[in-house]
């Protein structure tokens, strides 16, 4: 097995807050270890276009505290076809890279299972997405962030609704994966939480929504998931407004206030521990896999699993809600 020599590090798809940090343990583990180093701006498209930079330790100094990704991200069609690869690869292997580490999603990791069986270069992934919609791992790169970051606007949301009354339906992101509505709905004592994961009945919600009205409960919160099954937050008023017409309801779309801020603590240290796990994984031969955190143990499965697979919110949870939201 040829020994890695140079490593290039991207980050792709939707950013998530945590990337810097990921990507700080990466350049700095592998220069630890006399590994070169090579940034690739706007994952794979930055590849093809040739946006590629030898990146040395002060390259990421202060940025471990920083939202977003200093790599920059973009998403590219040209990457799908054979001769957008065959140039990808020919601005790595111009260079020497012979291992790549790509922070992202289930579709960077891809991207990256074809590129290298294609021309056999390894690859590691790191588990980057605040949707947290990736078996083999219990947390990914920004998840933690988000979920705060969408419970302190909940937070202040429920004093306004107190305050007048109201029914509010927030919506939160998670196009196929429910995880962010559903643990900012439990952290905050949402009355109804909608996900992709469950077949939403409108018609439960008017009942429960009737019911605690005769129990005098006139604050409700609905948080929904914006790719929960029935539509989102607007679809779901509209639905409740025509059943239910002497509820005020009012909508809230959190939308991408939930991608950016400081990440968190908990962000931060998986970021630094999957980052140093991903050069390490390379030095030690193990390749095309992703590097995850089961039971707080590292855990590593292969790419061409990973986009196979998707988590699974467990019937706990769903009973948890139901009980706790009475």
């Amino acid at each position: 097995m040829k020994k890695v020599t140079k490593i290039g590090v991207m980050t792709s798809g939707g950013d998530s807050p945590g990337m810097n940090a990921a990507i700080r343990a990466v350049v700095r583990t592998a220069l630890y270890h006399k590994i070169e180093v090579f940034g690739i701006m706007r994952g794979y498209q930055g590849m093809i276009e040739d946006e590629i930079f030898p990146m040395e330790s002060r390259s990421v100094a202060n940025i471990i505290q920083r939202g977003g990704t200093i790599l920059k991200t973009a998403r590219s069609k040209e990457f799908m076809e054979p001769e957008g690869r065959k140039k990808a690869y020919a601005n790595l292997e111009k260079r020497g890279i012979n291992g790549l580490v790509i922070i992202g999603g289930d579709g960077s990791f891809r991207g990256a299972q074809i590129f290298s069986n294609e021309f056999d270069i390894p690859c590691i992934g790191l588990p980057g997405t605040i949707d947290k919609d990736i078996a083999g791992t219990d947390f990914t790169i920004g998840f933690d962030t988000a979920v705060n970051t969408a419970v302190e606007a909940i937070d202040k949301i429920r004093d306004t609704a107190e305050a007048h009354d109201r029914l509010f339906i927030i919506e939160v992101m998670g196009r196929d994966a429910g995880y962010i509505a559903l643990h900012s709905g439990i952290a905050t004592g949402a009355e109804n939480i909608l996900i992709p994961e469950r077949k939403t009945d409108p018609k439960e919600i008017i009942k429960s929504l009737e019911e605690k009205s005769k129990r005098k409960k006139l604050v409700n919160l609905i948080i929904v998931a914006e790719g929960d099954d029935f539509g989102g937050a607007n679809e779901l008023s509209d639905y409740i407004k025509s059943h239910l017409p002497s509820m005020e309801t009012r909508v809230c779309i959190l939308g991408h206030i939930q991608r950016g801020g400081s990440p968190t603590c908990l962000d931060r240290l998986i970021a630094s521990r999957m980052g140093y796990h991903a050069v390490e994984s390379l030095i030690e031969g193990r390749h095309n896999v992703f590097v995850g955190i089961l039971n707080n143990r590292m855990n590593y499965t292969p790419l061409n699993e990973a986009v196979k697979k998707k988590q699974r919110i467990s019937e706990e949870w769903i009973n948890i809600v139901k009980i706790l939201a009475s």
